[in-house]
């Protein structure tokens, strides 16, 4: 399954608004299947930007997202423009299509930086 940069902000912004000290968020992302959204909060959590919970079964995987981590909330803060998040995808598919994650991050906040700065 190939990474979804839109999902993962989806779920960002879900956890942010839902994020709870006990229990899980439920996700409500209609044009995603359950599976891809618990495939995708396991990478969130894989690269350290939210807590979740295994929840998967013989049935299948079932990751749960409970609250972000400060690196969530940083990278949410550099992608929650959507003038940010929209040029910055337009320069990944121009130079490929596909960056390390580290990389996007980066070109995030670099966009981010430009558009606040003071003329």
């Amino acid at each position: 399954m190939k990474r979804d940069l839109d999902l993962v902000r989806k779920i960002l912004f879900q956890v942010e608004e839902k994020g709870q000290a006990r229990g899980f968020v439920d996700l409500e992302i209609p044009s995603h299947n359950p599976e891809e959204i618990s495939h995708h909060v396991w990478l969130l959590q894989n690269a350290g930007l939210i807590e979740a919970q295994n929840l998967s079964t013989n049935r299948g995987i079932d990751y749960r997202p409970s609250k972000m981590t400060w690196l969530g909330h940083e990278f949410l803060d550099a992608a929650r423009n959507d003038t940010v998040w929209r040029k910055t995808k337009e320069l990944v598919k121009e130079k490929g299509g596909s960056v390390p994650f580290e990389v996007l991050k980066s070109l995030l906040v670099k966009a981010a930086a430009s558009l606040f700065a003071l003329s």
